[in-house]
């Protein structure tokens, strides 16, 4: 069913990573008619200097 991916910097807590994915979830279920069994979310976290914007790197 939904899987949803979410790309984001390494550093959030493990408690806003639960608020993430149960906000998430919810909006899926209301939205898509779906029970939150069915929803899968995946956080990738990456660091700053392996993602680059406008020519830089985000660490610089």
């Amino acid at each position: 069913m939904p899987t949803i991916i979410v790309e984001a910097d390494e550093g959030r807590t493990v408690e806003q990573k639960r608020g993430l994915v149960k906000d998430i979830t919810e909006a899926v279920c209301k939205n898509f008619k779906v029970e939150p069994q069915a929803v899968t979310v995946y956080i990738h976290e990456g660091k700053k200097e392996n993602r680059g914007k406008a020519g830089k790197l985000a660490i610089d």
